[in-house]
């Protein structure tokens, strides 16, 4: 018997799962051992499974081994506290852990605590009453059958998204459970879309579970479902058996596929999706003694690593100071927002109206420069509500509602009424500064007038109107309804019921916010601004495009300067450059390479599917048009330095000048705004990592630098 208490130590103030026992004797004369998991807190505080939580059960579990050996029961079940099954491994220590051998016995006192529930001696049974993630889903893997409440809202294996693999028995059950296809998709696909989260019906159309009853009576009806397939009347059937899974070619071929996929996505820096890639390949032909181990191997050498250490920093980034956001005035000086006005009725103007009236349930007037334009964006946003409605993400009666509360008109007259104006126009501080002029004729003295703008002063935005101190940043990222930051800008003149106001109402519409001051680019512009100018400074000293997409990986970012570039479109990647030289010419480059490549309006040959074919031969020959003389190629090597520097300098210059607060908050907004990937933890663990910070100011933005384990 391995021995754990080292691992007890490690967190001495652990809250612990407590295992609850109780015999609950059915009607047919079958008796169920029913443990309940509760930490005895209430459900905003999920149960999690700490060391001393698992030994505990792994007691709990030893005892009715042997009373199953004596046939005083004859079955086990585990269930949750009210709404939480559980929310898996207790991460709060894990930066902790001292060493890979330490990794190793927590991997290992997963696998023994849990895998006892297959090697009970009588069938054994989980309940998922409530929201279930990574571990907690595992505890019913390792059990013989699955039941789920309808109204599960969250269920999933994560890890991947955190840096590691589900390695207490997930990486190897799962795909001999449900297939190799499903595995895939639950296991790597949804923790990189963002983390997305099954609901209980997807669960059991999967396979996981093999029966789903209502929350109304849920335990009681597990326990007669359970009853019933003790006593023989039910028998479990399930479409994926050990048997019917196909192994001979699909098996290699998915295998294959999300290899591919994931190069494409992600690259190859982050190594958890990789590592949990290799465990699925080779769950197809092991047993379940030889992938646990690898397993235990695995999530030994991830849970060890930097890049788990900066996982771990940036899920606290998102779930902890994201909800309290530094700097923000007291909630209690917003005013309410019971009425919405949008300037504009093009794309972005039409995805702001829609997330204000779908998140805020209050009417939305939209307003342009002729009816034409007005009526189309009416009629745009009427039809994304119902194609929300046929998507079945709302009812008929909501999308009638929805549909009711959105206007639009030519005459600002209509927004007297309005709490909340955002303007969403072209992007020139003259047609802005207008527009806002000529809106607040119209509007009282206390609604806000809140500005996109990207690039643009905020200040200068509202400089002309009688009330700037109204005047707030509301930078949203596109697209709108899926990218979760806002950066709320504060001018000099912003009084905190504006700024109060911004942010309860992002709150309100179920983005993150950070503050930041009033300066070119904010945060997630002007450092991918410095990463896309040395993009194209490079290729205009003659350095291959190849070149710069290799000495950019390292730092795992979702794609290559190039496709972002394309993305963000090239005029508007001009504009961003352009901006930033004019305000910063000794540290930002502008780009005539860039201009004349926006006129020709594209940076990639495409096939006839629209796929790409590499860079477009005419783009050669722009950017070589525009070679600065005498200039001399990079290498990869020497132009990563240079970007790890460049971006270790303007961070710091960041910093110093209080655009924000802390590092943690540019690292928040550029994982939220940017995609900057969770193993990487953001710009700075990365430049403290590699030497940057030390090279550049001598110094690390973290100390101690977050960094793995020896």
């Amino acid at each position: 018997m391995t021995d754990f208490s080292k691992l007890v130590g490690l967190d001495p103030d652990e809250v612990i799962t407590h295992s609850y026992l109780r015999d609950v004797r059915m009607p047919s004369g079958t008796t169920i051992a029913l443990i309940t998991l509760d930490n005895g807190r209430d459900h905003t505080r999920p149960s999690t499974l700490g060391p001393a939580t698992l030994l505990e059960l792994s007691g709990v579990l030893d005892a009715l081994k042997a009373r199953a050996a004596k046939k005083e029961i004859d079955g086990v079940a585990v269930v949750g506290k009210q709404f939480i099954f559980a929310a898996g491994a207790d991460l709060s220590k894990v930066e902790d852990i001292p060493d890979r051998e330490t990794g190793v016995l927590m991997a290992k006192l997963g696998h023994e605590t849990l895998g006892k529930l297959s090697e009970l001696g009588v069938p054994s049974f989980v309940f998922y009453n409530g929201l279930a993630l990574g571990g907690g889903v595992e505890i019913g893997l390792n059990a013989h059958y699955r039941t789920i409440d309808s109204s599960v809202p969250a269920f999933a294996l994560p890890e991947v998204f955190l840096g590691i693999i589900p390695g207490w028995g997930g990486a190897w059950i799962l795909p001999n459970l449900i297939g190799i296809e499903n595995a895939l998709e639950v296991i790597i696909s949804n923790p990189l879309k963002n983390n997305r989260m099954l609901k209980a019906p997807q669960v059991l159309e999967l396979g996981i579970a093999d029966a789903m009853f209502g929350p109304a009576n849920f335990l009681e009806d597990s326990l007669k479902w359970a009853d019933s397939v003790l006593t023989g009347k039910t028998k479990v059937k399930r479409k994926n058996e050990p048997g019917k899974i196909e192994r001979a070619v699909k098996w290699d071929v998915a295998i294959g596929i999300a290899d591919k996929m994931l190069a494409s996505r992600i690259g190859r820096v982050a190594k958890s999706p990789y590592r949990a890639l290799e465990l699925l390949k080779a769950a197809k032909n092991t047993d379940k003694k030889t992938g646990f181990a690898a397993e235990d191997e695995a999530l030994a050498d991830l849970i060890s690593g930097d890049q788990f250490r900066a996982s771990i920093y940036a899920f606290n980034l998102v779930q902890k100071r994201a909800k309290k956001p530094a700097g923000a005035p007291d909630k209690a000086l917003a005013r309410p927002v019971t009425k919405v006005g949008v300037i504009g009725a093009g794309l972005m103007a039409t995805q702001f109206a829609l997330l204000f009236v779908r998140r805020l349930q209050v009417p939305v007037v939209i307003t342009d420069l002729d009816q034409e334009r007005v009526d189309k964006g009416v009629a745009t946003i009427r039809g994304e509500i119902d194609d929300l409605l046929g998507k079945g993400r709302i009812g008929s009666d909501e999308a009638n509602r929805l549909k009711a509360l959105v206007t639009g008109t030519t005459d600002k007259a209509d927004f007297a009424d309005c709490d909340w104006v955002i303007e969403a126009v072209f992007e020139e501080l003259g047609v802005k500064q207008q527009v806002f002029a000529d809106v607040e004729t119209h509007i009282s003295p206390e609604a806000i007038l809140a500005t996109n703008t990207s690039s643009l002063s905020v200040e200068q935005i509202g400089a002309r109107l009688k009330h700037p101190e109204r005047v707030v940043g509301f930078h949203f990222f596109n697209p709108v309804a899926v990218m979760p930051l806002i950066e709320v800008v504060k001018t000099p003149k912003t009084n905190d019921e504006a700024l109060s106001t911004a942010m309860v109402t992002a709150a309100k519409l179920r983005k993150n916010a950070v503050i930041t001051a009033d300066t070119p680019g904010f945060v997630v512009n002007r450092i991918l601004a410095k990463l896309l100018g040395e993009a194209m400074h490079a290729v205009e000293v003659g350095t291959p495009f190849d070149t710069v997409v290799e000495a950019v990986r390292p730092f795992g970012l979702p794609m290559d300067p190039f496709v972002l570039l394309e993305l963000v479109g090239l005029k508007v990647g001009a504009h961003v450059l352009d901006t930033h030289h004019a305000a910063f010419p000794e540290r930002f480059f502008e780009s005539p390479a860039l201009h004349e490549l926006a006129e020709y309006g594209r940076l990639f040959e495409k096939d006839a599917k629209g796929a790409s074919k590499g860079i477009d031969p005419k783009v050669l020959k722009i950017v070589q048009k525009h070679r600065i003389p005498d200039s001399t190629p990079y290498t990869a090597d020497e132009l990563r330095a240079r970007v790890e520097d460049g971006l270790a300098d303007e961070i710091h210059r960041m910093l110093e000048d209080e655009v924000v607060g802390a590092p943690e908050d540019i690292d928040l907004c550029l994982i939220l705004g940017a995609g900057w990937p969770f193993p990487m933890g953001g710009a700075t663990p990365y430049l403290d990592r590699v030497g940057a910070s030390e090279r550049v100011f001598g110094g690390t933005f973290h100390t101690p630098r977050i960094i793995g384990v020896a």
